[in-house]
C-alpha cells in the first residue's frame, strides 16, 4: 500500500499526525507500506525572525493575546506528549521550510525522505534547533544519510528541487488539501489532519479488503 503524506516541517499536527499513522501501522506487521511525503508550506511568506519567539509570532498572525497563544501552544504540547513527542516551543526557531523541502526532496531519491522528515521534526519542535541556517541543515541532512556535498549542492542553488516542491504544493491545490497533514491511501482513501490512531487502522482496513 502506498501512502502519499501532504506535510510541512512546522505544522506541529504533522509531527503528530506521523506518530499516530506510525502506531496504526504496527497493527499491520504482515502488509508492505510504502510512505511517501509530500512538500506542503503552511506559509511561504515566512522570514527568518531570530528575535520573535512563537507565541509572539501566532499572537500577531492570528490577533489574539500573547497569553491566549501560550495557551494554545500549551494544549498543542500536551497532545504531543499523548503520543511520546516532547514539543519545546520555548526553543522553537521561526523558519522558512522551504530549503528543508527541497532536502527531503533530495532524501526522497535515497529512499530515506521518512527519515530526514522525522530528524527535521525533531530538530525544530523538540531541540529548538534554527532551520534557516544552511550548517545546520547540512548537519540534518548527513544524520539522515546524505553526503555533505549533496546538500551543500542544494543549497547553493536556487533551482535544485524547486520543481519537486512546487509539483507537490500544486498537486496538495488540485486534490483539494485545505491543511496538512493530509494523508492518501492508495489514491483510494483520504484522512486529512492528525486524526486518532483508531481512524487510521479503519482507513488501512477499508483499503486492504
Amino acid at each position: 500500500m502506498k501512502i502519499e503524506i501532504w506535510s510541512d516541517i512546522m505544522c506541529p499536527f504533522c509531527y503528530i499526525g506521523k506518530r499516530q499513522l506510525e502506531t496504526a501501522l504496527a497493527v499491520f506487521p504482515n502488509d508492505e507500506f510504502e510512505i511517501e511525503w509530500k512538500s506542503f508550506q503552511l506559509d511561504p511568506t515566512i522570514t527568518a525572525q531570530p528575535d520573535m519567539d512563537v507565541y509572539t509570532f501566532l499572537a500577531e498572525r492570528k490577533g489574539m493575546s500573547i497569553e491566549q497563544s501560550k495557551e494554545m501552544h500549551k494544549g498543542v504540547a500536551e497532545r504531543a506528549k499523548s503520543v511520546g513527542l516532547d514539543y519545546n516551543f520555548d526553543k522553537a526557531v521561526i523558519s522558512n521550510s522551504l530549503n528543508a523541502h527541497r532536502i527531503i526532496q533530495l532524501a526522497k531519491t535515497k529512499n530515506i525522505g521518512d527519515r530526514m522528515e522525522e530528524i527535521f521534526f525533531k530538530a525544530y519542535f523538540t531541540d529548538g534547533q534554527d532551520l534557516n541556517n544552511g550548517q545546520t541543515l547540512i548537519k540534518l541532512g548527513i544524520q539522515a544519510g546524505l553526503e555533505e556535498n549533496e546538500i551543500r549542492e542544494v543549497l547553493e542553488s536556487e533551482n535544485l528541487f524547486i520543481k519537486e516542491v512546487e509539483s507537490d504544493i500544486k498537486e496538495a491545490a488540485e486534490i483539494g488539501v485545505q491543511g496538512v497533514p493530509f494523508f492518501v491511501f492508495d489514491r483510494k482513501y483520504a484522512v486529512s489532519g492528525a486524526q486518532p490512531i483508531e481512524t487510521f487502522v479503519k482507513t488501512i482496513q477499508e483499503v486492504l479488503k
